[in-house]
């Protein structure tokens, strides 16, 4: 998870947890890079299945560090149920139940289920944190939903492919997002987006820069998503938004400072 200023380069990385021991690692390469990296304490649906009787109390402990920003990444994945649903859905309410708790903001994955995690966040409405649904890849009803429920929308290079007829694309174009509740991030090393793709409209690869696609074809080699990718996934977010890319990435930024309470 990656905020940028475009202007000025990357400023502030997170480095997300995805199991108790990488939520530690995380929480130790932020005392290496104090003031630019921050990290997040929590087990993915993935990695559900992991969960016993010492890990809450471990993820509490975690978030107790200033330089723990977030609980998550956590949440529900029923595309790929590498932990049974039944399972990630005890462990993603108990990482709910925590962030209530510790009023820590909630950063989230979902993928195929929608309504599932929905009711849980239900359950939780009136003592819920804010939450961001990172790597937002749904449709406009479901990102109204989340919005509905307060949340914030990560997207990241994924953009560049998506050509459903209510995806991603159709959401920024028509508005569906407000700017002030949008954040961009990379999902490093994940969604590399990739500006050499016939799906990409023109109006999109034209609003492209020669200094972004030069950090973007230098730097990420074998198409492996790095922090320098993120000016050109800012640029296409831009121009399906029709709005400069300045003001995006000004107010993403701006948006995660508040959110994550990172300094400035």
């Amino acid at each position: 998870m990656i905020y940028t200023q475009l202007t000025t380069g990357v400023q502030k990385i997170m480095v997300t947890g995805i199991t108790v021991h990488s939520s530690k690692e995380a929480l130790r390469l932020t005392r290496l890079f104090p003031g630019t990296l921050y990290a997040t304490a929590g087990v993915h649906p993935h990695e559900a299945k992991s969960w016993d009787e010492t890990t809450e109390e471990a993820l509490r402990e975690l978030a107790a560090n200033p330089e723990m920003v977030a609980i998550g990444e956590c949440g529900l994945d029923f595309n790929r149920n590498f932990s049974p649903p039944d399972v990630q859905i005890e462990a993603f309410e108990k990482q709910v139940a925590l962030a209530c708790e510790l009023q820590k903001p909630l950063f989230v994955h979902e993928r195929e289920a929608h309504t599932a995690l929905l009711e849980v966040l239900g359950r939780y409405r009136e003592r819920l944190p804010t939450v961001v649904i990172h790597c937002f890849t749904g449709d406009s009803t479901q990102a109204t939903a989340y919005l509905n429920m307060g949340c914030y929308i990560g997207l990241t290079g994924y953009v560049w492919k998506d050509k459903s007829e209510d995806g991603v694309r159709r959401i920024l174009e028509d508005g569906v997002v407000p700017l002030d509740r949008l954040m961009v991030e990379t999902d490093a090393p994940f969604m590399y987006p990739n500006t050499r793709a016939s799906k990409l409209p023109p109006y999109v690869k034209e609003a492209l820069t020669e200094r972004s696609l030069t950090f973007l074809h230098r730097y990420c080699t074998f198409q492996r998503n790095e922090p320098c990718s993120l000016p050109v996934t800012i640029e296409m977010i831009a121009a399906y938004m029709k709005k400069k890319s300045e003001q995006v990435a000004l107010q993403t930024t701006f948006n995660a400072i508040k959110v994550f309470g990172l300094s400035s």
